[in-house]
């Protein structure tokens, strides 16, 4: 039991302005201005007679007893919230917020956006954010339920559920080959124009051997956006490496030829992230369910 001396709601708002990094951050996201921030610090400091943030004119930093409580609370706020999303889940009808992020182009645009439609279609209780932005993201900090990423995951906070590998191959438009000529092998490409995204290094595997070896591109244009450096290869700027399901229609349409396909470029894995401990609201297992699902029965 909270002592009578201690505020659930002081708790709250410290576990928010341990997250968000400012005073600032905090007051935006609990609605409320800073000195109300700092007077229920000074509440919850007083009531449990110990110091929990450092802060200074630059910065401001958990002092190991207020990291110490904030790991703690910060697990048991999330347990109450998912305590009450249960009791609030129907047993016929799902509904709640779900916050989304995923990589965009073909891949978030043609076919993580249909899935979400048709899960809404089944769900129409469910509201969700769809956020296409590039950069990696802090599930906790920006508090997405769900990441769609490509791409290996070190963080032994998060599940990576691997949903498919995405095979990987070079295209070029019939003029650049007609201008540049195509390359052999990939030693070559250091040669040729080039059109890159996040990947620099374009990983190969040897038709003679089966090793892999990496090679270093400096791409004329970099870009994220896959819709972008497609344009700019059928516009005859360069090679690039996407997945092959980006460019089936372009390919068929002659717009694009395959290029090195002896040397089969590695595939890249495709993932469904969430955290560990928000696995148990009912919308959550659905969507959940919903996309690996999905994914078993699409061919990449």
């Amino acid at each position: 039991m909270i002592p009578k001396d201690i505020s659930l709601s002081d708790i709250r708002t410290f576990v928010v302005l341990a997250e968000a990094g400012s005073f600032t951050k905090a007051a935006e996201q609990l609605g409320c201005g800073r000195p109300q921030i700092s007077k229920q610090l000074a509440q919850l400091e007083d009531s449990l007679g110990l110091s929990l943030l450092i802060r200074t004119t630059r910065r401001q930093q958990l002092t190991e007893q207020g990291q110490l409580f904030y790991q703690q609370c910060q697990q048991a706020l999330l347990d109450i919230e998912q305590a009450i999303e249960k009791l609030q889940d129907s047993r016929d009808k799902l509904h709640g917020h779900l916050h989304i992020n995923s990589v965009g182009g073909p891949i978030g645009e043609d076919i993580i956006a249909p899935m979400i439609n048709q899960f809404l279609g089944q769900h129409p209780e469910i509201k969700i954010e769809l956020d296409f932005s590039s950069p990696r993201v802090d599930l906790i900090q920006e508090q997405y339920d769900f990441v769609f990423r490509m791409g290996e995951l070190e963080d032994s906070s998060l599940i990576a559920r691997k949903l498919c590998d995405l095979n990987i191959s070079l295209y070029c438009s019939p003029s650049y080959a007609q201008q540049y000529g195509q390359p052999q092998t990939p030693d070559e490409l250091s040669q040729h124009r080039c059109i890159t995204g996040s990947v620099q290094q374009w990983s190969f595997k040897n038709p003679d051997n089966g090793k892999v070896e990496d090679f270093s591109i400096d791409g004329q244009l970099q870009c994220k956006n896959g819709r972008v450096m497609l344009a700019s290869a059928i516009a005859g700027n360069g090679i690039i490496r996407v997945p092959e399901l980006y460019c089936q229609k372009e390919i068929r349409e002659g717009n694009l030829i395959p290029l090195l396909q002896d040397w089969r470029l590695v595939a890249t894995p495709f993932y469904l992230i969430y955290l560990k401990q928000k696995n148990s609201a009912a919308r959550i297992q659905a969507f959940k369910d919903f996309v690996i699902e999905s994914f078993e029965q699409f061919n990449p």
